[in-house]
């Protein structure tokens, strides 16, 4: 697919736009002022595969624990400011890598001056983030409500104060609940500047319900060309996000597919219990090391489809009758009993990342 060019900013050493990968970002849900908590964290989401991580500054004891998050951090860190301009100026003094802030939310001319100038000193991106649920009085009463029209005002407004002042390191989010709304907004925008848009479906609720929804949002946008870096926001632990973040990403080519498990659905054929092996496979290959080649993995339930699926896998499993087959590239390699199959499967895992286990991992 055709991306959007946007103009590149460098959030720590990740670069955000300007055509770089899409960057996978998450926020903690600890108290910034824990930093043991809040580090270990940051930790658990960058071995899941977050890029970058965005923590919340309540007051300034949250403020001052940046330094030391700051400095242990294997990810870049935002501070998500709103309100105080303060609480911008003394994170920036603490080392972050980014602010979320809305320049128009924190007061007279003056204080966006200030935090300017700070940033500016330091190269640090602002992101705007015009959240539906959250537009001001002003655009609700002007469109009846909130509108991808009025998100999209309410945004602009923002980057003319940031602008007017000479920056531009500018990222921009306009997040709702509703899918559509969503959509529609980040459209507009897009067609409106050339600032990177970071795409998101707020308040998006659980992980069944929040994998959907954003799946469908993030997706609908990614496959336009709309979209420079994601979150999937899931009430819970946020390291839960990153694997959904990744595989939206990998679904649509824009990831490398290191590993990719196809599995049937199931039917009225299948005749060995082929959702508890499938489950057992994709936890063995959720836990792999990095590969040197893709790996592509068949669990089918059947004759039916499975040896046309396996002749794109690597190898996989078709079932039968209390039995099942194992292929290695479309060939038959061995007829084996229902109980022999996950062992047999989980060997050809084994051996293969032997061979294409990268160097030094």
């Amino acid at each position: 697919m055709q991306r959007k060019k946007t103009k590149p900013v460098h959030v720590g050493s990740v670069v955000i736009g300007g055509g770089a990968p899409v960057v996978v970002q998450s926020m903690t849900n600890t108290d910034t002022r824990d930093v043991e908590q809040t580090l270990v964290q940051i930790n658990d989401l960058a071995s899941a595969g977050c890029e970058v991580v965005r923590l919340a500054v309540l007051d300034m004891d949250a403020a001052d624990a940046l330094k030391a998050i700051a400095a242990s951090s294997p990810l870049p860190v935002i501070a998500d400011i709103h309100f105080d301009y303060r609480l911008a100026l003394r994170a920036v003094e603490q080392g972050i890598h980014g602010l979320r802030l809305n320049p128009g939310n924190i007061g007279a001319r003056w204080k966006v001056q200030e935090v300017v100038k700070a940033v500016k000193e330091r190269q640090i991106p602002i992101r705007i983030g015009v959240n539906a649920g959250s537009l001001e009085k002003e655009f609700l009463a002007k469109y009846g409500g909130p509108t991808a029209a009025g998100m999209v005002e309410s945004a602009l407004g923002h980057i003319r104060l940031l602008e007017d002042e000479g920056y531009d390191k500018i990222k921009v989010s306009l997040k709702a609940s509703a899918v559509p709304l969503m959509v529609q907004a980040y459209r507009q925008m897009s067609e409106c500047v050339d600032y990177p848009l970071h795409l998101g479906v707020t308040e998006a609720g659980t992980l069944r319900s929040g994998v959907v929804r954003s799946a469908v949002g993030i997706g609908a946008l990614l496959s336009e060309g709309i979209g420079d870096t994601i979150r999937v926001s899931l009430t819970g632990n946020p390291v839960h996000e990153i694997p959904v973040a990744l595989e939206i990403l990998r679904v649509l080519g824009l990831r490398e597919r290191s590993v990719d498990l196809i599995s049937c659905p199931t039917c009225g054929r299948t005749q060995v219990d082929l959702a508890a092996l499938a489950e057992k496979v994709d936890q063995r290959l959720s836990q792999l090391p990095p590969l040197d080649k893709p790996l592509k993995v068949a669990v089918m339930g059947c004759a039916v489809n499975g040896p046309g699926e396996a002749r794109e896998a690597d190898f996989g499993i078709a079932g039968g009758k209390g039995m099942g087959l194992l292929f290695r590239k479309g060939e038959i390699v061995a007829n084996l009993s229902e109980e022999e199959l996950l062992p047999a499967l989980l060997q050809e895992i084994e051996n293969y990342v032997l061979t294409h286990k990268k160097p030094g991992d």
